[in-house]
């Protein structure tokens, strides 16, 4: 039996006109950001963005008199400006030396107990059973939209009944209360999606609770855990709101010490410049540092 000619012909392939017609509008419009042209446009963005803090860099090395008699960009002229004579007398200053050894104390342990607690629990609401376990998580999301202003007063009477009021103590417990719903919320969602398969193998291997979650659970969940530990550790260090109100002279973090120069500028005015810069930058460089942790955390919860 002779076959039909026209079923033996292979059908063209489609033109790239055609393609394009049968594309919907948000494929096209994907294609076209992603063109040279926006590339550029986002990178000369980015350089707008470093500005302020190029400009904070330079203004934190020229002298005293050179920051209040003209602007930064000055030094593109005059490149002997330069000195750092205003770093000397920052490490001579022992308001400041000491607020930011304060807030590496108040920084990582917070970070730390968010990271573990949040690790721990959201692995227990994830894949263990127990009594009231959805509605328990439901009274965890809900601490999510309890704004920090409406504690501060009630848990300052506490504190101060309890003797932590003013201390570096009271102000990590403070961070690390308001920062774990968070913790717990993200994790939780990032562990569930773990394979259930992989769990099982590893519970008939003879892995113990304790033993699957650091061996299993904390390698998977890895970037997560990275992420969390970024947006916990920046939003501590750059917080003033709680510092300023539960810690004292003794205790008070970088952001509270700067904040009190500044009521005699005039006088401070070459410690605030390299103050402020050393505290922008400590946070840069962790970020940068943990970037592609970062990333990856943020990509796999958007794919999960």
């Amino acid at each position: 039996m002779t076959a039909d000619a026209g079923s033996l012909t292979k059908a063209a392939p489609p033109s790239t006109t055609e393609v394009k017609a049968k594309q919907s509008v948000g494929s096209r419009l994907a294609e076209a950001v992603s063109g040279g042209a926006v590339r550029i446009f986002l990178i000369v963005v980015g350089l707008f963005w470093l500005v302020p803090t190029i400009g904070l860099l330079i203004s934190s090395l020229r002298p005293p008199q050179e920051m209040t008699a003209s602007g930064w960009w000055e030094v593109f002229s005059k490149p002997s400006q330069l000195t750092l004579e205003s770093y000397d007398k920052l490490l001579q200053n022992s308001d400041i030396t000491n607020s930011l050894f304060n807030t590496v104390l108040i920084t990582v342990p917070a970070t730390v107990l968010v990271v573990v607690i949040g690790a721990l629990a959201g692995y227990a609401f994830a894949w263990m059973e127990f009594p009231g376990r959805d509605w328990w998580f439901l009274g965890v999301v809900g601490l999510l939209v309890v704004p920090v202003q409406v504690a501060l007063i009630p848990v300052a009477e506490l504190f101060g009944k309890i003797g932590l009021f003013g201390s570096i103590m009271g102000v990590v417990l403070f961070h690390t209360g308001f920062g774990l719903p968070f913790a717990v919320f993200l994790l939780r969602n990032f562990f569930a999606e773990i394979p259930k398969e992989l769990l099982e193998a590893a519970r008939l291997d003879g892995a113990g609770e304790l033993r699957l979650f650091a061996r299993v659970v904390m390698p998977l969940g890895g970037p997560a855990i990275a992420s969390l530990g970024i947006f916990q550790f920046l939003w501590v260090w750059n917080d003033m709101l709680i510092a300023l109100v539960f810690s004292s002279a003794d205790s008070q973090p970088v952001t509270v010490a700067l904040q009190t120069q500044m009521r005699a500028f005039a006088d401070n005015v070459d410690v605030l410049a390299p103050g402020a810069f050393i505290s922008m930058v400590v946070p840069l460089a962790v970020f940068f540092a943990f970037q592609r942790q970062f990333v990856s955390g943020v990509m796999a919860g958007a794919v999960k």
